[in-house]
């Protein structure tokens, strides 16, 4: 199988700097890894980046290449040319004084995904859906709203925008991270409401979006009432309610198997077999290789389906973005103007 024909595997792997290492190029190299995702630490400048990327490419052309770039605390990719994006709760403070907000919001998201790919990267894990209810740790102004219906109007156009640049989208975390304190980086939340809440609030972005999503992302979150396994491992979550009774048929990535609400599942390799056979098609491994390399090992031999392969596929970037064409590009120019005014 050559490198143009081998196909993403289930795995998203991270590189530790600047360029690729040896040990990168061997990795990249085993079939079972289908993407890449990059850090703060992986860029310098944009010329570095892209040429990061083009050495990626070099060796998988299929692979999925990947960053956080949701505006606010959570973006990677700034300065040398990257615009600094607003938290998204910012487009809700805005629509208070704005007679086009959702047009701004598909502005502000095609400003971000134009740029992003064009150094030559797929996706932005992006957007959150979850509904913030003002003492998540983690989420806060992250999210859109404390309204459902307001993260369901304002996430619906910035999903819009993302597509019309051509980047596919991803709605995390489901379903729904906004309604518990503690941070699933650091430890396993459990949430303890019955179903009906659930539904009725943090679900309904997730629901009345889902002809808008090419991806989910799913919590590393208990929720007691409904399964006794985090989201992400359970069947119950990802098969029964996401798959079958939303009718999901886009990618499901688990969030990071390095966090520590994922540790309940066992070793590397446990947890990234518990998080494909509830139903994700793709697992991430961040920041820790030794986790990557054992998760890497117990995949060797592993049957990843076509269905799963294809959905991958359809993750890759739709449009190729030269910067030089940005400038002259209307939407981006509106959307550095939006950036430029919710930042001030």
């Amino acid at each position: 199988m050559t490198k143009a024909t081998m196909g993403p595997g289930p795995l998203m792997m991270d590189v530790a700097g600047l360029e690729l290492t040896q040990e990168d190029v061997h990795f990249l190299q085993k079939p079972c890894v289908g993407g890449l995702i990059l850090f703060k630490r992986n860029y310098a400048d944009r010329a570095q980046l892209c040429r990061l990327v083009e050495s990626i490419r070099e060796q998988r052309p299929d692979i999925i290449i990947a960053v956080d770039q949701e505006g606010g605390r959570v973006q990677r990719l700034q300065e040398d040319g990257f615009n600094r994006l607003p938290p998204m709760q910012r487009l809700r403070d805005r629509a208070r004084s704005s007679d086009n907000i959702e047009q701004e919001a598909e502005q502000l998201a095609y400003l971000m995904a134009s740029e992003v790919m064009a150094c030559g990267i797929d996706i932005s894990f992006a957007p959150v859906l979850d509904v913030d209810d003002c003492f998540s740790s983690i989420i806060g102004d992250r999210s859109f709203s404390d309204k459902p219906d307001e993260v369901t109007r304002l996430a619906g156009a910035f999903m819009r925008g993302m597509s019309a640049a051509g980047m596919a989208t991803t709605g995390k975390h489901f379903p729904g991270h906004g309604a518990v304190q503690e941070d699933s980086h650091l430890t396993l939340p459990v949430d303890d409401r019955p179903w009906a809440d659930i539904a009725e609030r943090d679900l309904a972005p997730f629901k009345l979006l889902l002809n808008q999503l090419d991806a989910v992302m799913p919590a590393h979150i208990i929720f007691s009432q409904i399964d006794d396994q985090p989201v992400g491992f359970s069947k119950h979550w990802l098969q029964q309610r996401l798959r079958k009774d939303l009718g999901f048929d886009g990618v499901i990535f688990s969030d990071d198997l390095s966090m520590e609400g994922a540790v309940q599942a066992g070793s590397y390799a446990e947890r990234a077999e518990a998080a494909l056979d509830a139903g994700c098609d793709m697992v991430l491994v961040c920041n820790n290789r030794e986790g990557a390399l054992e998760v890497a090992q117990s995949l060797e031999n592993y049957e990843f389906s076509p269905k799963s392969r294809e959905r991958l596929s359809r993750m890759l970037a739709r449009r190729q973005w030269q910067w030089s064409d940005l400038q002259g590009d209307k939407q981006w120019q509106a959307g550095v103007k939006v950036a430029e005014e919710m930042l001030a």
